[in-house]
């Protein structure tokens, strides 16, 4: 039977940084332990958050804007620092996790002033800056993909590969397999640009179809994420092809969408790279030019490398490319199937579950807890000495 044990997660303000931070507390919650959230207000306003997990805001600032912005941003993180110990001292965690982010950057520092277990969980296949600067201080580092840019040396023995979590759903898909595509079958296309949809998409793929043949457009369906302002454009251009097509700002049942769907042409978030990676499913990539540290380019790597994707640089990303590609997928025999074998190779479906796993294996044994708890002062100062010096052997 597993102990219970807190423990505290924080996250940055974007879906890439909150969805995994939900899917680890869920499973935590699953398991019988109690779990706490550390986020900005942005952050908690992503939907999706278990309903019996504690929230917490806590000031972090942002290092930009110059002598005066970093100035303002060491006295919040300082502030943040100095409540995030409070808040371990009160919530008591066996284990602090990091996803990234300047709001995760007061919680972890907290971790450190008070010897806690810390794990920081990368989305993205470059480290990103503040588990850049905390890789080193952590007692783990868990990633997502086999190749990690911007590593620090010397603490490769930190480095677990859990991958991403993804929703079960997503994970469904997977276990289902890939749907045949007959000779005369219908050939379904899902296009998806982020959060907010891409107008590059909205531009270059109608474009591209438009160069298909007569014969394998009257075999097409289409369902496109579309900005509100490019939603007419794009519906008129595929209504004067006579393809049948969804446009939407959003795309609300994505997993059964990304069920139904033969390929895929996506931006390349780390959260899309892993379901379509988990779900088994071709695609192009394009990934946004001006992500923070080019790590777009990055998250798609193993993808391409095995065979399962193809990407594209915006500025390569032309209607003809595109239009060439989707022919040979759609009309060469077994390309989609093997495509789709080769992406799922990258999967890592268990994500979720390798990522509870880590971060249990950084709590004390229960034993220390009981000690703790329930022996007179000098037996719990001898036993806090214990766990320093455990803790302080993994640094």
């Amino acid at each position: 039977m597993t102990a219970t044990r807190h423990y505290l997660l924080a996250a940055g303000g974007t879906g890439g940084h909150m969805l995994p931070a939900y899917a680890l507390a869920a499973e935590l919650i699953a398991r019988g332990h109690r779990v706490a959230l550390v986020s900005d207000d942005r952050g908690l306003k992503i939907p999706g958050a278990p309903a019996e997990l504690e929230t917490h805001v806590l000031p972090a600032g942002r290092v930009a804007g110059g002598p005066v912005g970093w100035v303002k941003a060491a006295l919040a993180i300082r502030k943040g620092r100095r409540l995030a110990i409070d808040l371990i001292g009160e919530f008591d965690p066996a284990v602090v996790v990091g996803f990234g982010g300047y709001p995760s950057l007061p919680s972890l520092l907290g971790a450190r002033a008070t010897r806690r277990p810390s794990v920081v969980h990368e989305q993205n296949a470059v480290l990103g800056r503040t588990n850049r600067l905390m890789a080193p201080r952590v007692d783990a580092v868990a990633v997502a993909y086999r190749n990690i840019q911007r590593y620090p040396a010397g603490h490769e023995l930190k480095k677990h590969l859990t991958g991403n979590p993804v929703r079960d759903d997503i994970v469904a898909i997977r276990e289902d397999g890939f749907p045949p595509l007959s000779t005369d079958g219908i050939f379904r296309l899902l296009v998806v640009g982020g959060s907010l949809g891409a107008t590059v998409l909205s531009e270059v793929v109608p474009a591209a179809i438009a160069m298909l043949p007569r014969a394998l457009l009257d075999r097409l369906q289409v369902v496109q994420q579309c900005r509100e302002a490019d939603l007419e454009m794009v519906r008129g251009k595929y209504a004067e092809l006579g393809v049948a097509a969804e446009c939407a700002p959003y795309v609300a049942d994505f997993p059964e969408r990304l069920r139904w769907a033969h390929m895929v042409i996506a931006r390349a978030g780390a959260s899309t790279v892993a379901e379509l990676a988990c779900a088994g499913r071709p695609a192009i990539f394009v990934p946004y030019p001006h992500a923070m540290d080019d790590h777009q380019t990055y998250n798609v790597v193993d993808l391409v490398d095995a065979g399962g994707a193809i990407s594209f640089a915006q500025p390569a990303f032309t209607p003809a490319e595109v239009a060439k590609h989707i022919q040979r997928m759609a009309l060469e025999p077994g390309a989609l199937e093997n495509a789709a074998a080769r992406a799922a190779s990258c999967g890592l479906p268990d994500a979720t579950r390798d990522l509870a796993d880590l971060v249990e294996s950084l709590a004390a044994p229960p034993m220390m807890d009981v000690i703790r708890v329930g022996a007179a002062p000098g037996q719990r100062a001898a036993a806090a000495g214990m766990a320093s010096a455990r803790q302080g052997d993994r640094r």
